[in-house]
C-alpha cells in the first residue's frame, strides 16, 4: 500500500512540474507573474499540498520558479549573463542586457579583518578593513547581496561618500586608481540569516557566491568582494583565448 501511494505521489509529482513548465514556456505564465496560492494549485491539480510543494520545490531547484517569503511564489525572470573575463560594472552589465539596475547601501564600517581576508589581501594579522554591504537589484527584484571589505590605508575618507555609485568609478575619480587584473573564486552556498532576510528568502536558500579579489594597475590588492547572487538570477560565462590551449 505504501509503495503504491509512493508512486502515485511520484506522478502527480512529475504532472504538475510539466503542467506548470509548460504555461511558462509558452509565455502563458509571464516572467515575473505570481502562481495561484498553493491552496488554489492543489485544488486544481486534486492533490495535496505537500505534492504540490515537491512539484514546486524541483522548479524552484531548476529556476524557474521562485519564492519570496510571506508573498508567494513567482515565474523566474530570464537570468543575468556575467561574463567573468569582460570588465564591465554591474550597472553596465544589467542595462546592456535590458534590465534595470539599483543599488542599494545596507551599511558601512571600519573592523578587524578576518584570518581569511588577511591571508586573501595579504594584510599582516589584526589589521583593519572598510566594510561596505550592498544590496543590488534588477528589475526591482534583489539579486545580489555584496560584502566589500577595502584596504583603508589605500581609500582614506571613502565611506563619507555616495557608495550607490560604481566602487570602481569612485576609485577612479577620487583616488586616480585604475583597476587591473581580478581572481574569482566561485562556490555554491547557502543563505545565512542576513543574507537571506536582504535577498527575501528562506534561510538555508541555495546562493551561488563568488569571491572576487581585484587589484590597482600596478598589482596592489585593493579590495576583497564576496558577492551572494540567488542560484536562478545568474548565468556565469568565461570567454577564454585561444592561447588557455597552447
Amino acid at each position: 500500500m505504501t509503495h503504491t501511494v509512493t508512486k502515485k505521489s511520484a506522478t502527480q509529482v512529475v504532472t504538475i512540474y510539466q503542467a506548470l513548465l509548460a504555461q511558462i514556456i509558452s509565455g502563458t505564465l509571464a516572467t515575473g507573474s505570481k502562481l495561484p496560492s498553493e491552496r488554489e494549485l492543489s485544488s486544481l491539480f486534486a492533490t495535496t499540498r505537500i505534492t504540490l510543494r515537491e512539484a514546486l520545490q524541483r522548479m524552484a531547484m531548476e529556476g524557474s520558479i521562485y519564492r519570496e517569503s510571506r508573498r508567494g511564489w513567482f515565474v523566474t525572470p530570464p537570468r543575468l549573463e556575467y561574463n567573468l573575463i569582460t570588465k564591465s560594472l554591474f550597472h553596465q552589465m544589467v542595462e546592456s542586457q535590458g534590465r534595470k539596475a539599483v543599488t542599494q547601501v545596507i551599511s558601512t564600517s571600519t573592523e578587524l579583518a578576518s584570518p581569511e581576508l588577511c591571508r586573501k589581501m595579504k594584510l599582516l594579522p589584526l589589521s583593519k578593513l572598510h566594510r561596505i554591504r550592498r544590496l543590488r537589484y534588477v528589475d526591482g527584484r534583489a539579486t545580489v547581496f555584496v560584502e566589500h571589505h577595502l584596504n583603508p590605508v589605500i581609500f582614506p575618507d571613502i565611506l563619507k561618500m555616495d557608495l550607490t555609485e560604481s566602487l570602481t568609478l569612485i576609485y577612479q575619480k577620487q583616488y586616480g586608481i585604475q583597476c587591473g587584473r581580478a581572481t574569482f573564486d566561485i562556490y555554491p552556498t547557502a543563505a545565512d540569516a542576513s543574507v537571506a532576510h536582504h535577498l527575501n528568502l528562506a534561510e538555508g536558500s541555495p546562493l551561488l557566491m563568488i569571491i572576487r579579489v581585484n587589484y590597482d594597475q600596478n598589482g596592489r590588492i585593493l579590495d576583497c568582494d564576496r558577492e551572494f547572487w540567488r542560484h536562478d538570477a545568474v548565468r556565469i560565462s568565461v570567454d577564454v583565448g585561444s592561447e588557455a590551449f597552447n
